[in-house]
C-alpha cells in the first residue's frame, strides 16, 4: 500500500487547520474591541434577524453571536454599561466588535465621539427560557414614559415601551437571566421604580419579536 503524497498530506492538514481555526473565531468571538453606532437611514429597515430595527431599543449588531443574545457591554472609558440584544449583523469595518442602537450608544455616553473601545460579557444565549421580563410602568403621558425609559438606559437595562390600543405606553425592562433577578429589582427599587410587574420572557420567532412603538427622543435621563 502506498502512503499519501507529501504535498497532499500538507494540503490535507491545512484544511483541517483551517476548519479548527473558523471553528474557534465562533465559539470564542472577539470582546474586547471597538464599537459604533447606527441609526438614521437603517431606522424602520429590517435587521438580519427579521426583527425591524428601532434605534431607540438596546439593541445590537454583532459578526458571530446567534441573534437572541444578551450581551452587556462596557465603555473602558467611563465604566457605563448596556446590555443589548444581538439582533443584526455588522459591523463590516476592520477593528470594530459591535455596532449599537443609539440607544445603546446614549447609555454608554458615546453618542458624539461615534466610536468607543468596549468589552463585551455574554449574559445568556437562552432567549426562551430563564429570561425575565419587568413592566416597570404604564403611562398615560408619553413625556413620562420617555423619562421613565431614558433613566433605565442609563442604568444599563434593555428597554422596550408598548403603546396599548388606548394610547398607554408600557414601559419593559427585558432580557434578565434568572440569576440577576433580584439584582435587577434592587436596582430598579433604588431609582424610585416599585409598583412593577415580573413575568417570564415568551418564547418569541425573530418575526414576533417586541418591537417599540413609542418614539423616544434624546432627553435627559431622569426618574419619573
Amino acid at each position: 500500500m502506498t502512503s499519501m503524497p507529501i504535498f497532499r498530506r500538507v494540503k490535507a492538514l491545512s484544511v483541517l487547520l483551517l476548519l479548527f481555526a473558523s471553528m474557534l473565531a465562533f465559539a470564542d468571538p472577539d470582546l474586547q474591541g471597538y464599537a459604533s453606532w447606527y441609526g438614521g437611514k437603517f431606522h424602520g429597515r429590517l435587521t438580519s434577524s427579521g426583527e425591524v430595527f428601532d434605534t431607540n431599543t438596546m439593541t445590537a449588531a454583532h459578526k458571530t453571536l446567534p441573534f437572541g443574545t444578551i450581551v452587556r457591554v462596557t465603555n473602558e472609558d467611563n465604566g457605563k454599561t448596556a446590555i443589548v440584544k444581538i439582533n443584526d449583523r455588522g459591523p463590516f469595518v476592520e477593528g470594530r466588535i459591535i455596532d449599537l442602537s443609539r440607544a445603546a450608544a446614549m447609555a454608554l455616553d458615546m453618542v458624539g465621539q461615534g466610536v468607543a473601545r468596549v468589552s463585551l460579557e455574554i449574559v445568556d444565549f437562552a432567549t426562551d427560557k430563564d429570561l425575565y421580563a419587568i413592566q416597570v410602568g404604564a403611562f398615560a403621558l408619553e413625556g413620562n414614559a420617555v423619562r421613565a425609559s431614558m433613566a433605565l438606559q442609563a442604568a444599563g437595562f434593555m428597554v422596550t415601551t408598548e403603546k396599548t390600543a388606548l394610547g398607554v405606553a408600557r414601559v419593559f425592562v427585558r432580557g434578565i437571566p434568572a440569576g440577576d433577578l433580584a439584582e435587577a429589582r434592587r436596582k430598579l427599587e433604588s431609582r424610585g421604580f416599585s409598583g412593577y410587574l415580573v413575568k417570564k420572557e415568551k418564547s418569541e420567532s425573530p418575526l414576533q419579536a417586541p418591537r417599540t412603538d413609542v418614539s423616544l427622543p434624546a432627553v435627559a435621563a431622569t426618574s419619573p
